[in-house]
């Protein structure tokens, strides 16, 4: 008898629905902290963040593994038996995730956005508008609510910008799959997502005052599309030049590689040799 096809709609529906929560929350944090003020310190943000994830991996990662991130996914192809051939649609499902979270965010938020807007003086779509529109895509320096001024663009070359994402995401995938690696007994049963959100957490806390902490490219890129549908126009596509592609997508993807190779090359076999003394 053939081989029956099992249904494809479990694990969109969990990248879909997790991406969306990640968004939702994570995004949301920003949107109160800036627009209201509503998080004290970037650490109130960044524990939203956490919190956030943890609870949107525990409620998909039985559908989809919980990828929830482009960078995951790749890596997961490359160094785990994920098949490469679902590599697209579940990127595709993280995009559409993370476009719905802003869109639902953004009918939440839209007057506040508007009024925010009006008591800075910032003509959404102008020069300057970056500083709302931080509350969807990523920009680097982090803009803090305020327009990027020349000088402050210049503490953040597009390098330097690349190399944070790079670490940060790499950093983030190691503790992902060196969590969820059945060999590795030190990591509490069931506790993975809590650990992960916390390792988010800590990266936001260090990094996104400097880059916002994407470490995702469906969470930076689906809400920056989002948000030049909704009157930002070329801005999230401009204020960094081709930093919204090289920092934000090239930069997680290149990071999620790295620390694919670094646990599948160095922490396999220990957890590998480890595992097999104790057993």
């Amino acid at each position: 008898m053939p081989e029956r096809k099992s249904s494809p709609w479990p694990w969109i529906i969990g990248e879909v629905a997790g991406t969306f929560l990640l968004v939702f929350f994570g995004c949301g944090s920003v949107c109160a902290a800036v627009l209201h003020g509503a998080q004290v310190g970037i650490f109130q943000v960044a524990i939203v963040w956490g919190i956030g994830i943890a609870l949107a991996i525990y409620l998909t990662a039985s559908l989809s593994g919980a990828h929830l991130n482009p960078a995951v996914t790749v890596a997961a192809a490359l160094f785990t038996d994920f098949k490469l051939t679902k590599v697209i649609p579940y990127i595709a499902a993280q995009m559409v995730g993370a476009f719905l979270g802003a869109a639902v965010l953004y009918a939440i938020y839209g007057g506040s956005l508007a009024q925010f807007e009006a008591n800075k003086g910032i003509v959404r779509g102008q020069p300057g508008s970056e500083a709302s529109a931080m509350v969807f895509g990523e920009y680097y320096p982090n803009p803090g609510g305020e327009p990027l001024t020349t000088d402050r663009l210049k503490t953040m070359p597009t390098w330097r910008a690349f190399v944070v994402e790079v670490i940060g995401t790499g950093i983030l995938v190691v503790v992902i799959l060196g969590l969820t690696d059945h060999r590795n007994t030190g990591c509490p049963q069931g506790l993975a997502p809590v650990l992960i959100g916390l390792t988010v957490t800590v990266l936001i806390s260090l990094l996104a005052p400097l880059t916002q902490g994407a470490f995702n490219p469906a969470r930076d890129l689906a809400p920056r599309i989002f948000s030049s549908l909704a009157g930002w126009g070329a801005v999230p596509f401009t204020v960094n030049s081709w930093g919204w592609l090289t920092v934000y997508i090239c930069g997680p993807l290149t990071g999620g590689v790295i620390g694919g190779a670094l646990w599948k090359t160095c922490l396999t076999a220990l957890y590998r040799t480890t595992h097999d003394e104790l057993v």
